[in-house]
Parts: C-alpha cells; structure tokens; sequence
C-alpha cells in the first residue's frame, strides 16, 4: 500500500522539476493491474517506488499494514521479480536457488518460444546474442525462476512480434495471477485492457481516479 506517497526529480530537458504524487494506492495478491499514461507522466518513477528501488520523499509504504523502513527495505526488494525497459541481461541466472533449474528453465524457454536458440546448462545460458525481443523473453525467464511474490514489467511487449504479444497477455499475466502473484504492467496496448482487473492512469504525475477501470466498471476503489 502507498500512503501519500511523493517523489520530485529535475527534467533537464525542460529545466522545470517534476512531482510524482501524492499517490494512494493498493495492491493484492492475485491481481493484474495495468499502469496506464502518455510519454513522461510517471510511470517508470512510480513502478520503481512500489519496488523500492527509489524511496519516496513524503508519505509511506507498507505491506501487511506495516511501514518499510530502512531496517526492512532489503527484504522488501525481495519480493518483487521485475523487467524494466533498461534492464540488463546476465548469462548466469544469479540469486536462483530453485532446485531442477535447468529444467524448469527448459520449460520455460519452451513457453516463451527460445528453446530453439537457447539452452540452459547448471543454471547458465548457452547465449543472449539474441534479438531485443528474445533478450526480453530470457529477462522473463529469469523472473519466472525466480517466483516473487509481485511482478512488474515495464513496457515489456514493446519489443514483441503480435503472436508472441498476444501469448504474454492472454496466457503468461493470467497464468502468474492464478498462481496467487501480484502483477503489475505498465502498457500502452489497449486492446489488451480487458485482460486487467484493474487500469490506473497517471496523468502528468497524478492518478486518475475519474478513469480508474475495474473489471467491467469504473469505480475509484482502486484508490486505497
């Protein structure tokens, strides 16, 4: 849950600061949530907050009602399995302690439609010399392994050809929700919008409670 929750940073480009919040917003286990929003109106900041890479400047997190605070922010890290637009790929899947990895692996790389190109072997990948968009599905394949409680993929279809994109929504988010995961997905891909049980919009740093979609209804619920 974020509690009134701000972050400012300077825009260099247009030489003004920019203020991301208050946000107030909660999130379940179980759920597909969609961020919503034009070029520059918060969503990575945003993203990275709720994952606790960036701290917030006012307000507060908590997860089971209780604050995270320095003492408990690492653990915190923890829980979240994300791939953002900038992320960077490693041959060895690091901090993997599953047992049969590699052949979990294998049926992973099977799903997302790589193990044609890509083996794994003691937990280390054969190659990443691979396109863009396979690089993603191997950045996915690391998440899959290691089976956090939250997931979090920022503009991760942006890359993918229309069947593999089709595949990511309509099979892979709904499988991670019946496994109990929270997911979160920044998109821009409307038509996929009803794959979500929830769409919050960000407009210019602010979240849209008048748009805010559940299910089938509009409702500002979403708003904790």
């Amino acid at each position: 849950e974020l509690v009134n929750v701000t972050h400012s940073y300077h825009r260099e480009t247009e030489d003004s600061h920019f203020t991301l919040g208050p946000i107030n917003l909660r999130f379940r286990p179980g759920e597909l949530v969609f961020l919503v929003g034009g070029n520059g109106s918060g969503k990575s900041t945003l993203a990275k907050i709720i994952s606790g890479l960036y701290m917030p400047e006012k307000g507060e997190i908590r997860i089971d009602g209780k604050p995270v605070t320095d003492k408990n922010r690492d653990d915190y890290r923890q829980l979240f399995s994300a791939v953002f637009s900038d992320f960077y790929l490693f041959e060895n899947l690091l901090g993997i302690h599953t047992r049969n990895v590699d052949e979990q692996a294998k049926t992973y790389l099977d799903q997302l439609h790589l193990s044609h190109k890509v083996k794994v072997k003691d937990g280390v990948l054969s190659t990443t010399a691979v396109s863009q968009g396979q690089r993603k599905r191997l950045a996915l394949l690391t998440a899959y392994l290691e089976d956090r409680a939250f997931y979090l993929f920022d503009e991760w279809a942006a890359d993918q050809d229309p069947l593999f994109k089709d595949v990511f929504y309509t099979q892979l988010l709904p499988e991670l929700k019946a496994r109990g995961k929270t997911v979160l997905v920044i998109s821009h891909d409307d038509k996929y919008f009803d794959v979500a049980d929830r769409v919050i919009k960000l407009d210019y740093g602010k979240l849209d409670g008048s748009n805010v979609e559940s299910g089938q209804e509009f409702a500002s619920t979403v708003i904790a």
